[in-house]
């Protein structure tokens, strides 16, 4: 393909984009209630130590790998494969995860457009906290209502996604990271009013022994993943359209912070509302669509707070949904020769057709014998394939691959060029080389069952 690359017009555009990446429902919809289900502080620093010691590396490694290469995933791994074709694999396991994440992100997200619009309506005012629940359940088994939402989000991604890296994700991304931001920051300001905000920062930052598990630390490790949006191609799609005249290390250590910081923020947000209202903070995936409505309700301007909540909640899922249609179809465009536009529809429209199923993965119009095979939904059943399998490999094999089969002088000047910390290239190395291939094996087995790690103080007790 002769075509000229597009490329970020700056620093500040690919940075709005990674942090908007990585700032999705990982961070709103997965991160609040994993902290509440592993015991709030301790697990919160396990979770940045994970950040440091894996996320970091592995997302600095993806950034780098497409950075020389100027290539996406499959051609890249293709570039620096040695003549072995058969590395190309792991670029198409990146390109399947954004594909199988896409197709059940956006039911997911289409929930969250419908919940916009109950909001502005004010449909859940004066009803009871069964009542409020209930249409979450109503909601999730409408399967012809998901249909709808997951067809308009889908359509929205692939319209911002068409229109090129520059008119099209730089520029949408550019608006919707900042306002998701200005949402956050003004929830969070007003949770601060709340009294049950003490209690809140209490639970995230003091350590909880007796709720903390060795398989916690398994959880911070996988949750490192979803923030960063590594394992998924979508940082090596995005570090291809990085000018040569960027630092690498500053860029990474920017969007890694933003996630840090922002990732706090978003439990400092939901749990002083859910502490407020003694409501359990281990309430699980429940916690945005049954929770916090009912909780919504009951505080000063309703309407409001839950018609801001919820379009943040679309707007972090759309900074994640565009890099997703983007890598499948930029590997698309590069290995088969086609447009931007045939790519981009095309990779829209499959991710639409096999997310229906996710549609109607509480009913049991398709697949109705799903669950007794497979013993949950079909869109549990694409989320934990892509969570326990398929991301952990494609992390596993790209450190690998860059940390011992990639050329080290290409690696070596992308990681010191336009830094003074030259002297981190070597710890960069050995973590990338050992540390991080042996904890996503650690990741992969816990998740997997194979061994439950918990039992290692069970076996000492």
């Amino acid at each position: 393909m002769n075509q000229v690359r597009e490329h970020w017009t700056g620093r500040v555009p690919f940075l709005l984009a990674a942090v908007g990446s990585a700032i999705g429902l990982g961070i709103l919809w997965k991160f609040p209630y994993t902290v509440g289900q592993n015991g709030g502080g301790l697990f919160l620093l396990s979770y940045l130590i994970c950040l440091i010691i894996v996320g970091i590396p592995l997302f600095i490694a993806e950034i780098i790998l497409g950075r020389s290469s100027q290539s996406a995933a499959v051609r890249a791994y293709q570039h620096y494969g040695k003549g072995r074709s058969g590395w190309k694999i792991v670029g198409w396991f990146g390109v399947l995860a954004s594909f199988l994440i896409m197709s059940f992100y956006s039911v997911i997200a289409g929930w969250g457009m419908s919940y916009i619009l109950m909001s502005i309506n004010g449909v859940y005012q004066n009803l009871s906290m069964e009542s409020v629940q209930a249409m979450y359940v109503t909601l999730s088994t409408s399967g012809d209502i998901s249909l709808l939402w997951h067809f308009l989000f889908t359509s929205i991604t692939v319209a911002i996604v068409i229109s090129g890296v520059r008119k099209g994700i730089e520029r949408w991304t550019r608006i919707m990271t900042k306002v998701l931001l200005v949402l956050l920051l003004l929830l969070f300001l007003y949770t601060l009013t709340l009294e049950g905000f003490t209690r809140a920062a209490r639970f995230i930052f003091y350590p909880n022994p007796e709720q903390f598990k060795l398989s916690s630390v398994i959880e911070a490790l996988g949750l490192a993943f979803w923030t960063l949006s590594i394992g998924q191609g979508i940082m090596i799609s995005y570090g291809s359209y990085m000018k040569r005249s960027d630092s690498v290390l500053q860029m990474c250590g920017i969007v890694a912070f933003s996630v840090i910081v922002t990732a706090t923020l978003a439990a400092l947000t939901i749990f002083p509302i859910v502490f407020t209202f003694n409501i359990s903070p281990q309430a699980g995936p429940g916690l945005i669509f049954q929770t916090l409505p009912c909780l919504f309700v009951q505080l000063p301007g309703a309407p409001i707070l839950s018609t801001m909540f919820f379009t943040l909640f679309v707007f972090t899922a759309l900074t994640s949904a565009i890099p997703l249609v983007e890598v499948v179809a930029t590997n698309l465009m590069e290995v088969y020769s086609c447009t931007r536009t045939k790519a981009v529809s095309l990779a829209g429209s499959m991710t639409f057709l096999f997310g229906i199923p996710s549609a109607f993965a509480n009913t049991r119009t398709i697949f109705p014998e799903w669950v007794q095979l497979y013993g949950t939904n079909f869109l549990n059943t694409m989320d934990s394939l892509v969570s326990i399998w398929i991301i952990p490999i494609g992390g596993l094999f790209s450190a690998l691959f860059v940390g011992w089969i990639m050329d080290q002088n290409v690696t070596r000047e992308e990681f010191v060029f336009g830094t003074t910390l030259k002297g981190l290239y070597r710890p960069w190395q050995f973590f990338l080389r050992w540390i991080v291939p042996l904890t996503i094996l650690i990741i992969i087995v816990q998740k997997s069952g194979i061994y439950d790690f918990d039992n290692l103080l069970t076996t000492k007790g």
